[in-house]
């Protein structure tokens, strides 16, 4: 069988992430009406939203070695075929436990549906035209998260929260039937055992910290528990590590990959970036609505204005990445979307509602670019036959690192609040604002990590020719 055109294969795995991540947020706006069906408290329903990424945690590492023995198109048609199935029984659950189990359920669906939709695109995409299909399947997922909570606010309010999982539905079917036209199962003829030691060490190193930064950020269980959860999580998280260099040859951690600098830059820099980047959406429509006075419909709203951004930016990254390379544009773009950050906390109730949104506009359209810029310098350098392992861990970085910002944005509003002495269920403006600066200086991480970028690296994919200075000046 033959695969497809790439663009139609990259336009079905960018139409699947979409459908994840929109899923992954616009549950949060249908709570109370949801509460209300299953007879109980909104802020008992966020169980939904924490098992869903604790299943997501748990399970994408193994996502490489499952589609490298089962076949890619085997596990990513399954996997759609399971989200798409506990989206119907979620919209058919008439207790929170249902819910839950059902939620599990469509974790369980979502984890090996990205990363083995991603692995999809890598192996069928040339080096040359990596940022194009990159950049294709990332906006839809920024996008997705932008356009949830409005959208979910707007189903909630005229029609039922049951249509949030029924969406799903037709998208789900349209996916499956495409991927078993479109996309060859392939497999990987070397194979090799897998490293249990690990996923069960690094699995609860991933839960736990996750579970514990949501019980930070929440602030009603203290600090104690959610304290002693994260000193267990980083324990069993560094045996994890120290059980894999044991076996780098077969283990889920990329030992070989991390040595590259262009990967190993979107494992540490990229992954400060993604908790301040992700934490802003979380932070600026809290902002909005206690300091700003503004309705949670129109604090949505304003967020659409990154999704302009977001969309902006996907028919000119390769000519940028041809003019500048990555090191470049990695240092200065990213000093740009931090002080965009920086600007989002001088807003004030009286900010000119159109600059308000020309900032989050470039706000969108520069974090978009950074996000294109990071992944695909990723996988730029890495070779075929170790593209499967080097996916399935950066998957899973990605999917903590971003699941941790709303977390991490949380915890720090919740900080500031008590340093300057007043209760952190009452906010004030300043001390959003104190809030989102420190986002910010967390989005410098890759800006610090590129200064030891290589000017030519990834030049392979970015197809941008570099000229020493010392031959420059002779041109």
């Amino acid at each position: 069988m033959k695969t497809r055109s790439p663009l139609y294969v990259t336009s079905l795995i960018a139409g699947a992430f979409f459908m994840e991540n929109l899923d992954g947020t616009i549950i949060a706006t249908a709570l109370p009406q949801m509460a209300k069906s299953f007879h109980t408290s909104a802020v008992s329903l966020n169980i939904g939203m924490t098992v869903y990424m604790l299943t997501l945690a748990v399970l994408i590492p193994i996502s490489g070695w499952v589609a490298d023995h089962f076949g890619a198109r085997t596990v990513f048609a399954t996997a759609v075929s399971l989200f798409t199935l506990a989206s119907v029984l979620c919209a058919g659950a008439h207790s929170l436990t249902q819910f839950t189990l059902m939620r599990i359920l469509q974790g369980i669906g979502g984890a090996m549906m990205v990363p083995v939709g991603r692995l999809i695109v890598l192996r069928e995409t040339p080096k040359d035209r990596l940022a194009q299909a990159i950049a294709y399947i990332s906006w839809p997922g920024l996008t997705a998260l932008v356009l949830g909570p409005p959208l979910g606010g707007f189903i909630t309010t005229y029609f039922s929260w049951h249509w949030i999982f029924l969406i799903n539905v037709p998208f789900g079917i349209a996916a499956l039937i495409l991927a078993m036209l479109w996309i060859e199962n392939t497999h990987v003829h070397e194979r090799h055992p897998f490293d249990w030691g690990t996923f069960i060490l690094a699995g609860i190193a991933s839960a736990g910290s996750v579970y514990a930064m949501e019980k930070f950020g929440e602030g009603e269980s203290g600090w104690v528990t959610p304290a002693m959860t994260l000193t267990f999580s980083l324990i069993c998280g560094v045996f994890a590590i120290l059980y894999a260099r044991r076996r780098p040859k077969t283990s889920l951690i990329d030992f070989d990959s991390m040595r590259n600098k262009t990967y190993s830059l979107s494992i540490y820099g990229a992954s400060a970036f993604r908790v301040g980047v992700m934490a802003l959406p979380f932070l600026l429509p809290l902002m909005f609505q206690i300091a700003f006075r503004l309705s949670a419909f129109r604090s949505g709203l304003y967020l659409l204005a990154l999704f302009g951004g977001d969309l902006s930016m996907k028919s000119i990254v390769l000519p940028l990445l041809r003019a500048f390379g990555f090191r470049r544009l990695l240092i200065v773009n990213g000093l740009i979307t931090v002080s965009t950050i920086c600007l989002c906390a001088l807003l004030t109730p009286g900010t000119p509602t159109a600059l308000l949104l020309f900032i989050l506009f470039i706000h969108g359209a520069c974090r978009s670019l950074e996000f294109t810029c990071l992944t695909t310098l990723a996988y730029a350098e890495i070779p075929a036959e170790r593209m499967s392992r080097a996916n399935g861990f950066l998957s899973a970085i990605m999917q903590l690192s971003a699941g941790m910002g709303v977390a991490v944005g949380a915890i720090t509003l919740r900080i500031v609040a008590m340093a300057k002495g007043h209760s952190a269920a009452h906010p004030d403006l300043s001390d959003f604002r104190w809030a989102i600066v420190l986002m910010a200086i967390f989005a410098l991480g890759p800006v610090i990590d590129s200064l030891a970028l290589h000017p030519h690296a990834g030049a392979s994919t970015s197809g941008h020719k570099y000229i020493p200075e010392s031959e420059s000046a002779l041109v």
